[in-house]
């Protein structure tokens, strides 16, 4: 049986023998902001009480899946509406109690790699580059990468990927934790959705237990996080490096940062 829900403005549902592919259609960069992570959170929300879905695919249309916000580009949208913030959003997503499985073609980049991260489980292929970008636009890391990437490839590594922002393509990620499968390009989408079918072939109630008991306070964790990111993002906004940041990025030229 196969289930169509477009209500999800730029996110599409599909579920099919137990597995949801949740796929974002913002090609080919896949930027997000407050309506798209809105979007996949009540995506989530929804299938967590659907008894047909026991695990999820998050995927993307086009190149890439997902280069994170767009701060100067044509697809620049807000990442906040009144009160409501696209981390608020966020801890949604991390609050969901259904498994995800990411299948990661060309890039993860930025807000876009902590959207990888929130996944349980990262498919990728060679193609594929994952960067926290952050400090070379000059400001603060976000969507709670300071929870998730240490716990992925262990605290030096993270500061060194945090502290350079350089680019991570598939075969290191794999080799240290960025991914935990490694294929083909044309077998990204495939080899995620088989190892989502693993998954929902266990038993629902067991798994749920152990991702419960392993995930524990992750959403507190991560909201903890998110307060920190944002304050800190929304200061180094104001910075003449950040600026310099984003002039660097739109013109592809080494940025010139004076810590002002």
């Amino acid at each position: 049986m196969e289930q169509h829900d477009p209500r999800y403005g730029d996110v599409s549902v599909t579920v099919r023998e137990l597995v949801a592919t949740v796929e974002i259609h913002r090609p080919p960069n896949n930027h997000f902001d407050l309506a798209l992570i809105e979007s996949l959170a009540d995506a989530f929300e929804a299938l967590d009480e659907d008894p047909a879905c026991r695990a999820i695919v998050l995927c993307s249309e086009g190149k890439h899946f997902c280069a994170g916000a767009d701060f100067g580009g044509v697809d620049r949208r807000p990442i906040a509406s009144g009160e409501r913030h696209l981390y608020d959003e966020a801890v949604r997503l991390f609050s969901a109690r259904t498994p995800v499985v990411a299948a990661v073609q060309g890039a993860a980049i930025g807000g876009g790699l902590g959207l990888a991260m929130a996944a349980d489980f990262r498919v990728a292929c060679p193609e594929a580059r994952f960067a926290a970008n952050f400090a070379r636009l000059g400001f603060h890391h976000g969507f709670a990468l300071t929870v998730t990437l240490p716990a992925a490839v262990g605290q030096q590594r993270a500061l060194e990927l945090l502290y350079t922002g350089r680019r991570v393509p598939g075969e290191e990620a794999l080799r240290i934790g960025l991914c935990d499968r490694l294929v083909p390009v044309e077998r990204v989408r495939e080899e995620a959705l088989a190892l989502a079918s693993e998954i929902a072939a266990s038993a629902p109630l067991a798994v749920a237990s152990i991702r419960e008991t392993m995930r524990g306070d992750l959403a507190a964790r991560v909201r903890a996080a998110t307060d920190r990111e944002r304050a800190e993002q929304e200061r180094l906004n104001r910075t003449e490096d950040f600026r310099e940041g984003v002039r660097a990025t739109a013109e592809r030229r080494e940025p010139r940062f004076t810590g002002r």
